[in-house]
């Protein structure tokens, strides 16, 4: 059996990201999560690159496309697959999205969390 790959989910409600430890671990990931944009962006700055970064638009302090734009200004975790996961599924976003490097747009509110993984899976095996 390969190694895990290691996601990092990057969302500010402790509620989703419980879920989609759960789910994720389920599908045979190797999971971390953080707690709102600042934490991650302080994680990724000190080294830590996982396979693919999951993360959500809409959060306090930073949101999920400022993250992204700092990511790319710093060259942080340029090998991770980046997947935005929101509830925001407007044209504009995801093409913001893609302009940022994303692989993939995932829409929280018209997927299951069995469908995320499955669409993670898609994305990864499309990259």
């Amino acid at each position: 059996m390969s190694n895990p790959k290691k996601i990092f989910i990057v969302d500010d409600d402790n509620f989703l990201l419980d879920m989609y430890v759960l789910k994720f671990n389920q599908g045979g990931f190797e999971v971390s999560t953080s707690l709102g944009s600042i934490a991650a962006l302080t994680r990724l700055r000190e080294g830590f690159s996982p396979d693919i970064l999951l993360l959500d638009i809409m959060m306090p302090e930073m949101d999920g496309f400022e993250l992204l734009e700092k990511i790319k200004e710093e060259n942080l975790s340029k090998d991770s697959i980046k997947i935005i996961l929101s509830n925001r599924g407007q044209q504009s976003d995801i093409l913001r999205g893609e302009s940022l490097g994303v692989s993939g747009y995932i829409v929280k509110a018209t997927s299951t969390p069995t469908e995320v993984i499955n669409k993670v899976n898609e994305i990864i095996n499309k990259s």
